[in-house]
């Protein structure tokens, strides 16, 4: 592996800018930040500049967003070290992701309290910038409904609490940046209003929520849909439901898991029909088994087993995922008739906008950070870099 400088220039490769296709293109970097963008044939000189040599069938795409990711490589959100946010932001470039909210998942308080409190003291004393950044905190539930409560711990779901919620805001030195809710409830109102105030994504998710109460929740500012289909009522012809509310109403910015277990691959199909890429959002909702074998894991105090990739509790209950935000990325392009464009803002560039955060991330664009994957002709991921620094290097190629 060759040692990047703080001026390189990635050339000769196809470059996929917010309005452009550079088909023999370059990407200049400076310490870190994307310089500039442009075809080959008006580069100018570059004698400053370390010259990295793809190949003319090597893609450039912006770093892949993950929002909603417990866990990777045995590690998990919820156990409350720095060694295990090192671990997973260490792991997720391999899949190209470059950034991700840390996700919690419904237990006690103190256990929450512990993860939320370890997320912002990562954030203040971590400066390693090789790794995937935690742009802040996806709080899933516990103010969720039982009657979806899927792999999320049903004796330690309760009402919305907005005292509660400042509280842990407070520990988590106001870095929750989404918070996934059963809107439906009547606690959930006074929540609801406050969270939007603050300019936090408010999702309904683990919701029997109806769809003219999901109409309600989006007059209220509920903007975001926890994984399609997985544990909200579903499409019916007398109430359309959560996941009819997701196809038509154009304020919902909507969550897909993209592995073909959480959803069969006809219904990928229907959702990327109905809601097109510019609402949809590719996440993994992984847990500490993504990148291990088969076999027993813990999540959230439950047990759950492994098996040829697909995560279960001991009833059966499907209990996160084993997915790489890459292969995710593939299956699309195989289930459904998006292009790259499409898999571009599904991946990056709608996440970095609903974050507000598409000043410096989404794009490969002069200014923003150099969050920049490399993929090959087959979609597999070449090469990350994590602000202008090499996190994933597949087979050293470079």
């Amino acid at each position: 592996m060759i040692h990047l400088n703080n001026k390189y220039i990635l050339t000769n490769c196809v470059v996929y800018t917010e309005n452009d296709i550079h088909k023999q293109g370059f990407v200049k970097v400076r310490n870190g930040t994307i310089e500039e963008v442009g075809d080959m044939n008006q580069l100018s000189d570059i004698s400053d500049y370390q010259e990295i040599k793809l190949n003319d069938e090597s893609m450039v795409i912006p770093g892949m967003i993950d929002v909603h990711i417990h866990g990777a490589n045995g590690s998990d959100v919820m156990d409350g070290t720095t060694e295990a946010l090192e671990n997973i932001s260490s792991v997720l470039p391999k899949e190209g992701t470059t950034s991700f909210l840390a996700t919690t998942m419904t237990q006690e308080n103190d256990t929450i309290e512990v993860a939320l409190s370890n997320v912002a003291r990562y954030l203040h004393t971590n400066t390693e910038k090789t790794n995937a950044e935690i742009l802040g905190i996806h709080l899933e539930g516990p103010f969720v409904n039982k009657e979806r409560a899927g792999a999320q711990p049903i004796q330690y779901i309760q009402p919305a609490n907005l005292s509660l919620f400042q509280r842990w805001n407070k520990l988590a030195e106001q870095n929750i940046k989404l918070v996934t809710l059963a809107p439906e409830q009547k606690e959930s109102r006074s929540l609801i209003e406050y969270l939007v105030t603050q300019n936090i994504i408010v999702s309904a998710g683990h919701t029997d929520a109806t769809y003219s109460q999901m109409e309600e929740a989006a007059d209220l500012g509920v903007s975001h849909i926890t994984h399609l289909y997985n544990q909200m009522r579903g499409f019916h012809h007398r109430d359309p439901g959560v996941v009819g509310a997701a196809f038509t109403d154009p304020r919902f910015y909507v969550e897909l898991i993209a592995d073909g277990l959480h959803s069969s691959p006809e219904a990928l199909r229907i959702a990327t029909d109905q809601i097109t890429s510019d609402r949809l959002l590719l996440i993994t909702d992984a847990m500490r088994a993504k990148c291990l074998k088969d076999g027993k894991y813990d999540l959230g105090g439950q047990v759950v087993n492994v098996n040829n990739h697909k995560a279960t509790l001991d009833d059966g209950t499907i209990a996160g995922s084993t997915l790489r935000l890459n292969d995710a990325f593939k299956n699309i392009l195989r289930y459904s008739l998006f292009t790259i464009r499409d898999l571009i803002r599904i991946t990056s560039e709608n996440a970095a906008k609903e974050l507000q955060i598409f000043d410096r991330k989404g794009s490969i664009t002069p200014g923003k950070d150099a969050d920049i994957v490399v993929l090959n002709k087959n979609y597999d991921v070449e090469i990350t870099l994590c602000r202008g620094k090499i996190a994933y290097n597949r087979g050293g190629t470079l």
